[in-house]
């Protein structure tokens, strides 16, 4: 291969890498990052939403419409779990993580019953282009600008709306949001179903490109959690700066020495971030600007 052809291949897995660490981690960045609730089930939402889309373009429908299906109803499955589980254990971190823990094993099991070991999967749209010898899927290059789109939309939501405004003060300081008459337990309930539904989104975006199986969420969350640990509590100084660090290990390791040195790299790359930066990436930047 030309250098040119190198330098596409490079960027091309760099592209893949980080679309799926963002999309992974953005609804977790959201209910773990930014509420504390450590959501064990967050594979489970990234699956509802994966299964609901297929679901849904079996049934006639266009596969963004299935994607949004999926999303949606990721969400509203997530308002449900707030309100009858994690409502209850806020300010109890552990007691959280056996109750998502079992809600995993719950809506694992469960799927498995109802609809069995697999599904039949979505076709991958938009075909293919060749650049050297080599073929490369165009569907990726979506994902990747969903990323960065998913990003975008996150930015604006919690910065420029007033939901936004009343979520991160509702976070914050609690007790001060209740005393000026802010519905606290709608804005968490709301705040919960955001992070769902975009692990439901990231599920009906991967859902052309994967096998759907019941424990498919186990593919993501490893990766979202450590791009939310060292992105650190700020979703928007640490997820996206976490998942180029990742997707630039990952990649480059992936392509010298395969997928096993590529997720070997990753690791090494979080625990040499953890330990230099114990506050993650987002914490560094903020002390940085005081």
């Amino acid at each position: 291969m030309d250098i040119a052809t190198h330098v596409f291949s490079a960027l091309y897995q760099f592209g893949d890498a980080f679309a799926f660490l963002v999309l992974s981690a953005c609804g977790l960045a959201v209910i773990f990052g930014m509420m504390g609730v450590i959501n064990l089930a967050h594979g489970e939402f990234i699956m509802c939403g994966a299964y609901v889309t297929a679901a849904t373009v079996h049934a006639g429908l266009p596969l963004p419409l299935g994607i949004l299906a999926g999303t949606i109803i990721s969400a509203l499955v997530g308002v449900l779990v707030e309100l009858a589980v994690i409502r209850h254990l806020y300010d109890r971190p552990l007691d959280t993580i056996v109750a998502t823990w079992g809600l995993s094993l719950i809506a694992t099991q469960g799927t498995l019953i109802m609809v069995g070991s697999t599904m039949a999967g979505v076709g991958t749209p938009f075909g293919s282009f060749q650049v050297g010898d080599y073929s490369y899927s165009i569907y990726r290059i979506v994902l990747f600008c969903a990323a960065l789109g998913v990003l975008a939309g996150l930015y604006a939501l919690f910065n420029w709306t007033r939901f936004g405004v009343l979520a991160r003060a509702t976070i914050q300081v609690p007790h001060m949001a209740s005393a000026l008459g802010v519905d606290t337990r709608l804005i968490y309930s709301l705040t919960f179903a955001c992070g769902a539904g975009l692990a439901g989104l990231a599920g009906g975006l991967y859902a052309p490109t994967m096998t759907l199986v019941p424990t498919m969420g186990a593919t993501f969350i490893m990766e979202a959690f450590v791009t939310v640990v060292i992105g650190g509590a700020d979703v928007f100084l640490g997820t996206a700066p976490a998942g180029g660090l990742l997707a630039i290990v990952k990649s480059g390791m992936t392509s010298w020495q395969g997928q096993l040195f590529g997720q070997i790299g990753l690791l090494v790359a979080v625990i040499i971030v953890v330990r230099v930066l114990p506050k993650g990436i987002s914490g560094f930047v903020l002390r940085e600007r005081t």
